[in-house]
């Protein structure tokens, strides 16, 4: 695939942060504008760490925008989920600069980055941020609790306690886990939320509080596209797939960002805009 990237800096209201700036060969028209949050367990990841499902939203026709945002999840909530939502508020000034003043918004993340995603999907309804058309959520880590049965069986041993520990630096001594922008399978306000697309699989940790976030979505009203695909999530920065494993997932998850996009309202790019 012929995905690039170049760096950039992002006004977060507390500060800059550096980022990267993804695109394709075939962007669609006009191009989707998605700021994605790579994972990491709310202490750790990186850019880099997040450059697959990066790579597969480009591939899919999108610009996408992914802040080194980890030195904000080392202070406890809300201090990611503010640096966050504040770039994200600033971004409809700048589409011009990365894509297009028609683009639409979304947000996209996997694993802790996920959580944040929803939880910036909760606060953009709450404070009437009708920019943003879209959120995009892989494997998030939506439950403190740590008791779902996928969980119990599919987290490595070598990774619970380093989660476990991660939820405590962000939920923090101030009561997080109640609050619905961090712990978001709690929340029970999710009407009037954008539309979300939530991927997961067989055999993830977070599989069972991903579907049920999904279903809860659902029945609050808001559309839901959601899909368990076979097998190990790739896209999580703890999981090692091998390189076929990934190309397939890749294929999959491309397809599906697409026709997220376009049923938003991006046309194909062979399409011009009237």
């Amino acid at each position: 695939m012929g995905e690039r990237f170049t760096l950039e800096t992002m006004q977060t209201g507390q500060g800059s942060c550096p980022a990267r700036v993804y695109s394709g060969d075939t962007l669609l028209n006009p191009p989707p504008v998605v700021l994605h949050l790579h994972g990491g367990s709310f202490v750790g990841g990186s850019i880099a760490a997040g450059e697959r499902v990066a790579k597969a939203l480009a591939a899919a026709g999108a610009i996408v925008i992914s802040p080194e945002y980890s030195s904000a999840c080392l202070n406890p909530f809300p201090a990611a989920l503010d640096v966050t939502y504040s770039m994200l508020s600033s971004m409809r000034a700048r589409c011009p600069q990365f894509a297009h003043k028609k683009s639409m918004l979304f947000i996209a993340g996997e694993e802790a980055g996920g959580n944040i995603a929803a939880g910036v999907a909760l606060m953009a309804r709450d404070q009437f941020l009708t920019d943003l058309k879209g959120q995009i959520l892989l494997s998030p880590m939506l439950d403190p609790c740590l008791a779902t049965a996928s969980f119990r069986k599919y987290c490595p041993e070598t990774s619970v306690q380093s989660i476990a520990e991660g939820w405590q630096r962000y939920l923090g001594e101030c009561g997080g886990f109640t609050h619905p922008y961090a712990a978001p399978a709690h929340c029970t306000r999710l009407a009037g939320l954008v539309p979300a697309l939530i991927l997961t699989s067989e055999e993830c940790p977070m599989r069972d509080e991903t579907a049920a976030y999904a279903d809860r979505l659902r029945q609050a009203g808001v559309s839901v596209q959601s899909q368990i695909l076979p097998g190990r999530a790739g896209w999580i920065p703890q999981n090692t797939v091998n390189a076929e494993t990934w190309a397939a997932q890749e294929e999959t998850i491309t397809g599906i960002f697409s026709r997220f996009f376009q049923q938003a309202g991006a046309k194909p790019a062979e399409m011009t805009m009237r």
